[in-house]
């Protein structure tokens, strides 16, 4: 049993000879909101990463001034297998030689990179999230261990340099208001926490874990820091997730949120059905 194909949105990437970029895989539901402490992201080539947040982990700062959608800088690039969202916390280590050296430089100048999400099927994202180091650790072997923090979206418009990392020039991406002047974003944000308490509550319950009541999910977050949130916990779709963090409007996010959780509960639903007729299977 699986979920349907979910349809995929546009995504451009820095690779256009890939023809692979649009597809987009089924969400495997087990992977969603797995309510797990943060983790320690390691940067080696190949080695796979997961981004893990939680609620508290987000807030309005960063959208109380945002630079200018017109602006052009230039930002130092970090390729993930992962996506980062404005406000996820992100623990990463690093110790490849060139992001070493990356790190020297923002410690003496601006502790902010750019996040963009690669894969060996799409290539390199355009569309990343800045990544602030809030906190770090420098070891004896010149290795780092890094706290960040998602801030602003940014698009890459030119490649400045490729080595020894990349540097990119890029302009800032902030959502816009909706062309449907009626839609109740905190109706539509309350309706995607409800689809989330949900999925977590069928998951637990097929996981063998307590069916306890899940707490508030939007910690008084906007609609806008919440959508974020909502799809940070997306861990196991990257390109998923990707395709939210491009969208440029909160209630085109929201809605693709809410048929995401909608289509991963009903698959949950017919799963705890199966086990309560078969429960050993």
């Amino acid at each position: 049993m699986a979920l349907p194909q979910l349809i995929p949105s546009h995504k451009p990437t820095l690779n256009p000879n890939n023809k692979n970029s649009n597809i987009l895989s089924p969400l495997n539901p087990l992977q969603f909101l797995s309510p797990k402490p943060n983790s320690l992201h390691t940067l080696r080539r190949g080695k796979p990463t997961s981004l893990r947040c939680s609620a508290s982990s987000f807030s309005e700062k960063h959208h109380t001034n945002p630079p200018k959608s017109n602006d052009v800088v230039e930002l130092p690039l970090f390729p993930l297998p992962l996506v980062l969202f404005p406000g996820a916390i992100l623990p990463l280590q690093i110790f490849e030689f060139r992001y070493r050296i990356m790190m020297h430089t923002l410690l003496q100048t601006d502790l902010r990179f750019g996040v963009i999400f690669s894969d060996a099927v799409t290539g390199a994202a355009e569309v990343g999230c800045v990544g602030e180091v809030v906190k770090h650790e420098r070891l004896v072997d010149d290795r780092f261990f890094l706290i960040c923090k998602g801030q602003e979206r940014f698009r890459v418009t030119n490649l400045v340099r490729t080595k020894p990392y990349l540097v990119a020039e890029v302009t800032w991406l902030e959502d816009r208001p909706s062309g449907d002047g009626e839609e109740d974003l905190e109706s539509l944000a309350s309706e995607v926490e409800t689809y989330m308490k949900d999925v977590i509550r069928l998951s637990n319950r097929l996981g063998g874990k307590p069916e306890k009541e899940v707490q508030d999910l939007r910690r008084n977050l906007f609609p806008t820091p919440f959508s974020f949130f909502v799809g940070s916990t997306f861990e196991g779709a990257p390109r998923e997730q990707q395709a939210l963090l491009e969208l440029e409007d909160t209630v085109a996010r929201l809605k693709r949120e809410k048929e995401t959780l909608r289509n991963t509960l009903n698959y949950l639903t017919a799963a705890s059905a199966v086990k309560d007729v078969f429960p050993s299977s």
